[in-house]
């Protein structure tokens, strides 16, 4: 069996015409969507709408998911040979933990792509 990608993708501040073209194009592929709380409807409406939509969203102290829950997601679907995209509001480093799902992803002998997002400090 193919092992599946897990694409670590920025959407920006919420305007889907700041979404990188790579970003829409790996959506409209993929086979499941992880997303976040700052990910807007018609960003999520730009993705493939057969895929798997699973709500990660945190607000003031409480979690869809826990982080630790989020990576093992990520590393479950990929290792069943999916393109997992990981979709977090602004850029998925800036305040994102981009970097622990990275680390997650690879130590458990996974492929990740970075797919940077405009932050909103720079997006005015």
């Amino acid at each position: 069996m193919n092992k599946g990608l897990v694409y670590l993708i920025g959407a920006g501040p919420g305007d889907p015409g700041l979404l990188t073209i790579k970003a829409r194009k790996v959506l409209e592929e993929a086979d499941v969507v992880v997303y976040d709380r700052l990910v807007g409807a018609e960003i999520l409406a730009m993705a493939n709408p057969q895929a798997e939509f699973i709500y990660v969203g945190k607000i003031s102290g409480r979690h869809a998911l826990p982080q630790e829950e989020i990576n093992r997601l990520l590393v479950e679907k990929a290792a069943r040979g999916q393109k997992v995209a990981r979709l977090k509001g602004g850029d998925p480093f800036l305040y994102g933990r981009g970097g622990e799902e990275a680390v997650f992803v690879r130590e458990h002998g996974l492929e990740f792509e970075i797919i940077p997002g405009i932050t909103s400090a720079i997006a005015v």
